[in-house]
């Protein structure tokens, strides 16, 4: 029987491009695998490859390999030879998505991370998703989480500053949203129940989803079978209260210590000193929020000397004036960091 990851704080990693005037810039894997290490090193529970943050639509089934079996074998050459490994899939065709997952394990990856199709959301009945995520779970190499995302109104528009102050400060879930797609807690519980589904990354800021998975008194939904990640840092301490595995969250690609400390101490029972770091964090997950892949990008470049390009339609980076809107917040979370 599969086993879901092990509990803790996974980072859905950035992927790095090469400087080149190329529209599709080339993978840049030493930086991939420098970033990998040093995340390891912080303490980090695992990684996810080619998700939404690793600008996953953009990179081609030949390149997924690639990443993930040099990510693989740096790691191992690290002395991380185990380290958990998560790949996402990002089409919506049954057959490329079980390809995707098939080519994941043989370079490497231990699970699956597959995120619910959206094309077609307005017209989908819960029914439809089991089904979709049946089909897959029957076929695939890999035991599989399943993945809900929030989408944002605007999400197509530039991160300029009027708009990173405009979507820091939209709800994380709005059924006005393009392509927006509700899971009901009944819909995990139901696909739970296969053996080859093994968790949930919950990228929204419903908390009574969280806890109506997390503290679930069904056996296929208990931690030992099923693992539920929230896709959002700001949410840490809660989840984790109810029941929920752990964080697959951004901000960890910046501050991975911190993130790790955070999970401890809620682990430990310190939640005064949890409560105090979770601000901080809250705060500064809004750069992830509000700049999604470039704002991370953009973050790892500056807090941690790692630069990438993006492919387009993505426009690389924040100017100046646009990441001085961070700046206080980031020296706080970099003063955490630094504590050993």
């Amino acid at each position: 029987m599969p086993s879901p990851p092990p509990s803790g704080i996974y980072v859905p990693v950035p992927t790095f491009f090469a400087p080149s005037s190329s529209a599709a810039p080339p993978l840049d894997l030493s930086s991939q695998a420098k970033h990998a290490v040093h995340l390891a090193k912080c303490g980090i529970r695992g990684l996810v490859l080619l998700g939404s943050t690793g600008e996953a639509i953009m990179i081609t089934n030949t390149e997924r390999k690639g990443l993930i079996g040099h990510v693989r074998q740096e790691l191992k050459n690290a002395g991380y030879p185990d380290f958990p490994l998560i790949a996402g899939t990002y089409t919506q065709g049954i057959e490329d998505t079980i390809t995707q997952l098939d080519d994941a394990k043989t370079a490497g990856a231990q699970w699956g991370l597959v995120l619910a199709p959206g094309y077609f959301a307005p017209t989908l009945s819960q029914q439809g998703i089991v089904d979709w995520y049946t089909a897959i779970a029957d076929n695939s190499s890999l035991p599989i989480l399943m993945y809900a995302r929030a989408f944002w109104p605007g999400a197509h528009k530039s991160v300029a500053a009027s708009v990173l102050e405009e979507r820091a400060q939209t709800p994380l879930c709005s059924p006005e949203a393009d392509d927006f797609i509700i899971l009901h807690a009944s819909t995990f519980a139901r696909l739970s129940a296969h053996p080859n589904i093994v968790g949930a990354k919950l990228s929204h800021g419903d908390l009574s989803l969280h806890a109506q998975l997390g503290s679930s008194p069904l056996q296929s939904l208990s931690s030992s079978s099923f693992a539920t990640f929230t896709g959002l840092g700001q949410q840490l301490l809660p989840v984790l209260t109810v029941g929920c595995a752990g964080a697959i969250d951004g901000l960890a690609a910046i501050f991975p210590r911190t993130m790790v400390k955070l999970y401890n101490l809620v682990k430990e029972g310190d939640l005064h000193e949890a409560r105090r770091i979770q601000e901080v964090v809250a705060r500064g997950e809004g750069l992830v929020v509000a700049g999604g892949v470039v704002g991370v990008k953009e973050g790892v470049k500056r807090m941690l000397g790692m630069d990438s390009e993006t492919r387009l339609p993505l426009q690389k980076g924040l100017s100046d004036d646009e990441w001085a809107k961070w700046d206080g917040v980031m020296g706080e979370l970099q003063a955490l960091e630094d504590l050993r």
